[in-house]
């Protein structure tokens, strides 16, 4: 009789790095910050279109501040991620949120990447591929060498399982 107790889809062990708040606070501010300069030339040489220009800076202004403060707090709270014997756990989404469980036998493939600003920070995302519908997970916002350490650790466990398991 096995021991092992079933895969429970719950929550896993693992934050993500805490890096990865100023990431989310830097990717609004690439977007936000050239919209209200353009709101402001526009506003700035053009009479007809003043009002208009302004309120899209305003706006943009409201929208930037709230991806910056509160959009990343909130989605540091919820995002996490674990590797066990078993099974990759993730759990991800700021307003819609959801968790997968891929079991270690349905893993395909495994990768990292790093973006500019993933880079400039030193971390990067874990992508985890089945061949299900569904079948990519992505864990962004974990230390970079965490993430190839993850990587590597998948892929020797994945190659111990010789069976097709779709």
């Amino acid at each position: 009789m096995d021991s092992t107790p079933p895969l429970l889809l719950r929550e896993p062990a693992h934050q993500v790095d805490p890096r990865a708040v100023t990431m989310w606070r830097m990717s609004p501010l690439l977007s936000g910050i050239p919209v209200l300069a353009a709101a402001i030339v526009v506003a700035a040489l053009a009479d007809a279109a003043r009002w208009p220009a302004l309120a899209v800076g305003i706006l943009s202004v409201v929208i930037t501040v709230f991806f910056v403060t509160v959009v990343p707090i909130w989605r540091y709270r919820f995002h996490r991620w674990e590797v066990s014997d078993d099974a990759v756990y993730t759990q991800s989404g700021w307003f819609v949120r959801s968790r997968v469980i891929i079991p270690i036998a349905r893993i395909q493939v495994v990768d990292t990447a790093a973006g500019p600003i993933e880079q400039l920070l030193n971390l990067a995302t874990l992508t985890v591929t089945t061949a299900s519908s569904a079948g990519t997970v992505r864990v962004v916002g974990l230390d970079a060498e965490t993430a190839r350490r993850a990587a590597a650790d998948l892929t020797a466990r994945t190659q111990a399982y010789t069976d097709d398991a779709t």
